[in-house]
């Protein structure tokens, strides 16, 4: 809330038949009198064949798409893309990035896309990466980003500016800032990433100051709320395939064969379900957003059991944040980013398993454990993470350019919009287990949904 009592992020504009649009603050809502200029782009070579160059300012994009005839027209965000007028002279930007939290396929594609679009659209020659996170504002040196730069680097895995967690620092992080002359800030990080850079675009609001920020949401777990997806994702889908087809082979090579394999998915589920969609091997899909247990009639043993009496062999998926709950000792710690430190559910599954059928002495089983979370946030993003990354990168430029500020650039129903921090920061996006993408995960692997435990209890194990 600002001094006179207004959410400075929430700027909602009502209209006709139920129609609300959650508008992105502006650098004119705080300071009055800016003056504007020509958009670049209407004598740049490139898009003279463009039939219409500007985005309309009315133009908007629904949240919800499929609605009944009597619906309200409901929330809308603001289309993202270039405006007719820019509240920056290309020559005075002084624009800065930074990536911050944990790796993620895409990163190096945003980065570059982000100085090239500054270059080739607008002319803008003065961009700085900031080393190693939040921290690097105020404790390391920045690099020089040019086109040449960057030219190749969409094609490394990782991210050439360095990443880290924590780190955050509001005051020392915009008193760099305002050292510097940085008047547009890109920061490309997950959820965490961007609560801090929310706090620092209130800051910047507070000392009036005219620097546009602009966050590019990340995460590999595609548990930001209101986009379609975050990129990296499709990447990540793809890349477990590799290690779902090792489980697969190494199962079916022995008697009573298991694969167990282990993927990203601390609090949602999606790379497990949408890798398990993809592979059709996966016998069994595990996620946090629907608890198991082990013991008892339509346990998983039980489920095991029986599928390798079925096929002589079983590949299982889990999300590292799946059977949390199962294991004795809770974790409350956290990490620099404030997510909640795991045990190792697959690990602690594979030792399980193997204790339970040596027990019962039925079934010989041979059981691999495969955990390729490192090596899969570490590759470079594919052919449609890499357009689509440049597309984020290119809209977050198109609105700071025009002035706009406390947004994210994001995709939502298929079109790029601009979004208020506080949408994406208020709650994580999880799967829903009551929808029909879950629905048509079970019937492909036939696994039971393990909604009733026995006695209607979990089991708590060591």
């Amino acid at each position: 809330m600002n001094s006179n009592g207004v959410d400075e992020q929430m700027k909602l504009v009502e209209g006709a038949a139920g129609y609300v649009l959650e508008d992105v603050p502006h650098l004119s809502d705080y300071i009055h009198d800016l003056p504007t200029y020509s958009n670049p782009l209407q004598s740049n070579p490139a898009y003279s064949v463009v039939r219409q160059y500007f985005v309309d300012e009315d133009d908007t994009v629904p949240q919800k798409i499929v609605v009944h005839k009597d619906s309200p027209r409901g929330t809308h965000f603001r289309r993202a893309g270039p405006r007719q007028k820019v509240y920056f002279k290309p020559a005075d930007v002084r624009a800065c990035i930074v990536t911050c939290g944990g790796l993620c396929p895409g990163l190096n594609t945003v980065i570059r896309e982000i100085v090239c679009g500054l270059h080739f659209m607008y002319g803008v020659t003065e961009v700085i990466g900031v080393d190693c996170g939040f921290r690097g504002f105020y404790s390391k040196n920045t690099v020089t980003l040019t086109p040449k730069v960057v030219s190749d680097i969409h094609k490394r895995g990782g991210t050439i500016l360095g990443t880290s967690r924590g780190g955050h620092d509001t005051s020392k992080i915009v008193d760099n800032i305002q050292d510097r002359e940085i008047n547009q800030v890109y920061i490309i990080g997950g959820d965490g990433t961007q609560k801090g850079a929310s706090a620092i675009y209130k800051e910047i609001r507070r000392r009036g100051l005219k620097v546009a920020v602009a966050g590019i949401p990340k995460t590999i777990d595609n548990d930001i709320p209101v986009i379609d997806k975050s990129f990296g994702f499709d990447t990540a889908v793809e890349e477990a395939q590799r290690a779902i087809n090792a489980a697969h082979v190494e199962a079916t090579s022995v008697e009573n064969g298991i694969g167990l394999v282990k993927l990203m998915g601390r609090y949602s589920g999606f790379i497990a379900m949408y890798a398990t969609l993809a592979s059709r091997d996966v016998d069994c899909c595990l996620i946090p957003e629907s608890p198991f247990y082990l013991e008892g009639k339509g346990g998983l043993y039980e489920f095991i059991a029986k599928r390798l009496r079925e096929n002589g062999h079983m590949v299982i998926v889990t999300a590292e944040g799946a059977g949390q709950d199962l294991l004795a000792e809770s974790i409350e710690q956290q990490d620099a980013s404030g997510n909640k430190l795991l045990k190792d559910v697959g690990l602690w599954m594979s030792i399980k398993i193997k204790e339970h059928f040596a027990k019962e002495g039925k079934l010989d089983i041979t059981l691999k454990y495969i955990d390729p979370t490192y090596m899969i946030r570490a590759v470079p993003a594919n052919a449609s993470d890499n357009v689509y990354s440049t597309l984020l990168a290119q809209s977050a430029v198109h609105g700071a350019m025009a002035g706009y500020t406390g947004f994210i650039s994001g995709l939502v129903n298929g079109r790029h919009t601009y979004i208020p921090f506080n949408r994406i920061t208020e709650k994580q996006n999880k799967v829903v287990i009551t929808d029909r993408m879950w629905a048509r995960m079970l019937s492909s692997t036939n696994q039971p949904s393990f909604i009733n435990p026995p006695n209607g209890t979990t089991e708590a194990t060591d």
